[in-house]
């Protein structure tokens, strides 16, 4: 792919970006350039050890490039912006703090710190305490674990865990949605549920959102556009289009089954 210059268009935009694990090792990505244009829905796939994560904890801040830059929206990252909302495998929740004071957290965490730029946008007034309980209420009842609200995380389902991240993110209002594998510890109907969850989070908030998965299903299902990345160094970015994915019933059509075999060919993984 050629060199991309950064506009306001583009959510995110990597300009011959280089990133390597140590000053002599192999490049994770040489000379890598791609762009999410706001509101896109992409997933990316590939082997273990491709960089996945890599990319993702590149473009949410958490780490930096070798070379070459990375954009987000208007801002050069060199760290983690605020507008951007993030979701582990792992949760991250607080095993000592109640589901709601779990998702309160992060609004918690901007009044005290108020619009600086770095724990909240410079743009936005701190939420009060009423907004704040707003937010929580609002989502705990959107992801329907409002009945679990005083539960502490060791007490619920793990699907209830991530609904309680996933509501913990979307209370910041972020114009950005990074997801890392998310749903791959979870059983395939609580996975399925979620994964439509997701769904309709795109359509309803028009949120510019990226998936990392190691399952081929997921990524046609979640990505109206895959990205699929190679064994190291990635130098092109190969993007496969996925325009019905999120359509009701997709995953009962041909066009999805070809996609994945699609996907399968790309990756090496067929007969």
């Amino acid at each position: 792919m050629a060199s991309i210059t950064n506009t306001t268009t583009d959510m995110i935009t990597l300009d011959r970006m280089t990133f390597r694990y140590g000053a002599r090792g192999t490049p994770v990505f040489e000379d890598f350039s791609w762009s999410v244009a706001p509101g896109e829905a992409w997933s990316i796939i590939g082997p273990s050890g491709c960089g996945k994560t890599t990319l993702l904890m590149l473009i949410a801040g958490l780490r930096r490039a070798t070379s070459g830059t990375i954009h987000v929206g208007e801002t050069l990252m060199r760290r983690p912006r605020p507008e951007s909302g993030l979701i582990l495998q792992d949760y991250g929740l607080m095993p000592w703090a109640t589901v709601w004071d779990n998702v309160a957290l992060g609004l918690r965490v901007r009044r005290f710190y108020g619009p600086d730029g770095k724990h909240a946008p410079r743009s936005e007034p701190a939420p009060s305490r009423r907004e704040a309980r707003q937010q929580v209420t609002h989502w705990l009842r959107r992801l329907n674990i409002y009945e679990q609200r005083n539960k502490f995380p060791g007490a619920i389902s793990g699907g209830q865990r991530q609904r309680t991240a996933i509501a913990r993110t979307l209370a910041l209002q972020p114009d950005l949605l990074l997801m890392d594998e998310p749903f791959s510890s979870l059983d395939a109907p609580t996975r399925e549920d979620l994964q439509n969850l997701v769904l309709q989070l795109q359509r309803e908030m028009e949120l510019t959102s990226v998936i990392v998965t190691h399952a081929i299903e997921e990524a046609a299902i979640l990505g109206r556009h895959i990205l699929v990345l190679q064994d190291p160094p990635n130098t092109e970015a190969i993007v496969v289009p996925n325009p019905d994915a999120g359509t009701p019933g997709y995953r009962s059509t041909r066009t999805y089954l070809d996609k994945c075999n699609q996907l399968r060919t790309l990756l090496g993984l067929t007969q």
